[in-house]
C-alpha cells in the first residue's frame, strides 16, 4: 500500500547490539500513529508511545539494556536508534518540508520545539525541570535521548520549556512539541514537486 499520490512508503529498520545495550527500532514515517514499545522504563515506553500518537509514525521498539546499573545506555542508545532509523527512512529528503515548529501545553506546563532536517546535527536543550526524577526515571535522561536522535538523524533542534511546575508535563510537553515538530518537517510539500529543499541541492 503506497502513501497519497503514490509516493512509496518510507520506512527504516535498525538493530544496535552493544554490550550494554540490545535494540531494534521500526519507523513508518509514514504511519497513522500506531506504536509497540517495550525498553524497559515504563516512562520512557509513554513518552515515545506520546511520540508515535502525536507525529503519527507507526513505531516498534524493542529494549533489553543494563538496567540493573541505571536507565543511562538504554534511553541514550534507543535515541541513537531511532535516529538512525529516521534518516534512514527519510532517504535523500527529496519533496519534504524540512523544517518543523510546534508549541504543545499541558495544563500548567508549555515546551516548543523547533527543528531542521538540516542534515548536520546540533542540539539546543533548555529545559529546567521541576525536580530531578519523575517517578523512578533521571530526567537528566531526556537530554540524553535527543543528543542521540540529533547526531544521528542529523537534526538540529531547539528544545524549549517555556514553563511548567510539574516534572511529568514538562517532559510530556516536549516529546510531544518534539512529535509534532517532526510530522511537520517530514510532510511532504507538493509545492516543490519532489525537489530537494535547499540552494546545496542535497541535506
Amino acid at each position: 500500500m503506497n502513501a497519497p499520490h503514490d509516493f512509496p512508503i518510507r520506512s527504516a529498520q535498525v538493530a544496535r547490539r552493544t554490550a550494554e545495550t540490545d535494540i531494534d527500532v521500526r519507523v513508518v514515517v509514514d504511519g497513522s500513529g500506531r506504536s509497540a514499545i517495550a525498553t524497559g522504563i515504563g516512562f520512557l515506553d509513554h513518552m515515545l508511545d506520546q511520540v508515535a500518537r502525536h507525529g503519527l509514525l507507526d513505531l516498534d521498539v524493542t529494549a533489553k539494556g543494563d538496567l540493573h546499573i541505571d536507565a543511562h545506555h538504554t534511553v541514550e542508545d534507543i535515541g541513537i536508534t531511532l535516529g538512525q532509523a529516521v534518516r534512514q527512512a527519510l532517504g535523500d529528503k527529496r519533496g519534504i518540508r524540512r523544517y518543523g515548529h510546534a508549541y504543545v501545553p499541558l495544563d500548567e506546563a508549555l515546551s516548543r520545539v523547533v527543528l531542521d532536517l538540516s542534515g548536520r546535527p546540533g542540539l539546543e536543550f533548555h529545559v529546567p525541570f521541576a525536580r530531578a526524577l519523575v517517578g523512578t526515571f533521571d530526567v537528566d535522561l531526556i537530554h540524553e535521548f535527543f543528543q542521540g536522535f540529533a547526531n544521528h538523524a542529523l537534526v538540529t533542534m531547539h528544545v524549549d520549556n517555556l514553563r511548567g511546575d510539574n516534572a511529568h508535563h514538562q517532559a510530556e510537553t516536549v516529546f510531544k512539541a518534539f512529535a509534532r515538530a517532526m510530522r511537520m518537517a517530514c510532510e511532504r510539500d507538493p509545492r516543490i514537486a519532489g525537489a530537494v529543499p535547499s540552494t546545496k541541492g542535497s541535506l
